[in-house]
């Protein structure tokens, strides 16, 4: 499956990249794709599964460590989380499942029977 092409992830880069680099960055990004929607995901993918696919591989490639905050004085550094491996942000998790056609979260939905016919204006009474 090709999510893109290391001619894309290059120009969005705007720096040269090697095609191990450019394979690696895919083969992660496809990986956690997979993790995340299973074979829900299509060859040739749904439409919307590019651009997702683009930016999670860039940044495997410019912050491989996860980097979250950075901070000169007190030299203090924090990292997305104890997890190894590419991490979905929500965002990018929720555009890939609703490119995919999965749900992306909670919704309303009504659990009342379809034949309740109680009046619910009339006061309570205790009899």
């Amino acid at each position: 499956m090709t999510l893109f092409s290391p001619t894309e992830l290059r120009t969005l880069l705007k720096r040269p990249l090697t095609d191990a680099e450019c394979e690696l960055a895919h083969d992660l990004t496809e990986d956690a794709f997979f993790g995340e929607v299973g074979e829900r995901l299509t060859d040739p993918p749904q439409r919307g599964v590019k651009s997702v696919a683009i930016m999670v591989a860039a940044r495997v490639l410019t912050n491989p460590g996860g980097l979250r905050s950075e901070q000169a004085g007190g030299m203090l550094q924090s990292y997305a989380d104890s997890e190894t491996g590419v991490v979905l942000s929500d965002d990018e998790r929720r555009r890939l499942r609703r490119a995919v056609g999965m749900s992306t979260g909670a919704s309303s939905m009504n659990i009342a029977p379809e034949d309740d016919t109680t009046d619910c204006t009339t006061p309570w009474r205790s009899t």
